[in-house]
């Protein structure tokens, strides 16, 4: 199994900046991709964004500019740099691996428990 560990939320005030990581470990023998998803309350989870291990990136329509996802493949971890942070960025923001335990194994997906955002004056 995977652990997953969050970390560098919290309180920000609009137009401030905040950096989101998330390191993996357990039994862990590649990881392919690894990203962030939010929910804001009464909403659904959305994408923020990912990045392979290669470099491929996705984000959100609402974060490109402002948000920018690195990842470092020796220690497993991913971050997501969040510039310009507005209010409606407020959530709860979750951690996603997609993994190979093992070389002959297929990829599976783990979860973190999240991390609260709050952008507010």
């Amino acid at each position: 199994q995977v652990q997953l560990v969050e970390s560098g939320g919290g309180l920000v005030q609009p137009g401030g900046s905040l950096r989101l990581s998330c390191a993996a470990s357990g039994t862990i023998f590649s990881i392919y991709r690894m990203g962030w998803y939010r929910q804001a309350p009464g909403l659904q989870r959305e994408l923020v964004a990912r990045i392979t291990s290669g470099g491929m990136t996705n984000y959100a329509d609402s974060v490109k500019g402002r948000f920018t996802i690195s990842r470092d493949n020796a220690k497993n971890t991913v971050y997501l740099q969040m510039n310009s942070l507005k209010p409606e960025d407020t959530a709860v923001y979750y951690c996603n691996v997609f993994y190979r335990p093992n070389y002959s194994s297929n990829l599976r997906d783990y979860w973190g428990q999240g991390t609260q955002v709050t952008v507010s004056s």
